[in-house]
């Protein structure tokens, strides 16, 4: 097979994968989970004490289900009670319990609410979300050109997710003039971090390179092991390029054998 040919089935591969796994869009993200060190019964008591910053954490541990069996309810409790006193990340963190109706019913206004109010404290995770909002048209107008601006926001914090995005939106030609060279800068600024996503991008933009698939087999095999799995699956047809056209397209069809829907999951949570 010649590498045209097989770049372009990889391409088409790995599209497929980013439909139903959402992988390649713009993503929320949100704070990670606390240390598994952190003492919860401790934590606890200093978040029914009214210390804002332990009601955050507590949120976190019911969240993630670290140190107490996992509670949505209880997450947008305690985030609620540490939003109200003003922790911008409960208030983003709250956001994102409303932006995917987990323990809370679905609501982008309010979603969107919580987050505006943690980025106008400078929070760069909240700023993302801002922008995601707007690239998405999620309870706003959509608007390219201020989901921009958000990313750009968060991206002066050197914040990985928003540098992500700003590679996807150059990628794409929204809000700017397409320009790939632009998007590959932001995503390695990202990649700097060890940020899985954009590492996998990168492994994308050089697999459209001639001659670059050498190169992104190094990125996909990193962003497959900071746990992307449609890294791994890009990284094994790549090495596995001997196969015949109709090896790979059954392989594309095991894979995905459903009708595809995009997802707004969000990434691995981060900081």
């Amino acid at each position: 097979m010649g590498y045209g040919t097989f770049s372009r089935l990889l391409l088409g591969f790995v599209a497929m994968s980013c439909l139903a796994r959402a992988g390649c869009r713009p993503s929320e993200l949100f704070d990670r989970a606390p240390k598994a060190s952190v003492d919860f019964a401790r934590v606890l008591e200093k978040a029914e004490a009214g210390d804002p910053n332990a009601q955050f954490q507590a949120g976190l541990a019911y969240e993630t289900g670290s140190g107490t069996p996992r509670d949505y309810a209880e997450a947008a409790d305690w985030y609620h009670r540490a939003a109200d006193r003003g922790n911008p990340g409960a208030q983003n963190n709250l956001g994102g319990l409303y932006s995917r109706g987990i323990g809370v019913p679905q609501d982008d206004a309010e979603a969107m609410k919580w987050y505006l109010r943690a980025a106008s404290e400078g929070y760069p995770a909240a700023e993302n979300n801002v922008g995601f909002m707007y690239a998405n048209g999620r309870s706003v107008a959509q608007d390219n050109e201020l989901a921009l601006s958000w990313y750009r926001r968060a991206a002066v914090h050197e914040y990985p997710a928003a540098e992500n995005n700003l590679g996807f939106m150059y990628a794409n030609g929204r809000g700017v003039s397409a320009d790939s060279k632009e998007a590959a800068k932001w995503y390695r600024k990202a990649a700097k971090h060890s940020y899985a996503p954009a590492e996998f991008n990168l492994g994308l933009f050089y697999s459209r390179v001639p001659q670059g698939l050498k190169e992104a087999a190094k990125w996909f095999h990193l962003a497959a092991e900071h746990g992307f799995a449609q890294a791994a699956e890009a990284l094994r047809s790549l090495e596995s390029h001997s196969l015949s056209v109709d090896d790979l397209n059954a392989e594309i069809s095991r894979s995905f054998p459903t009708s595809m829907a995009t997802s707004e999951t969000p990434a691995n949570p981060s900081k």
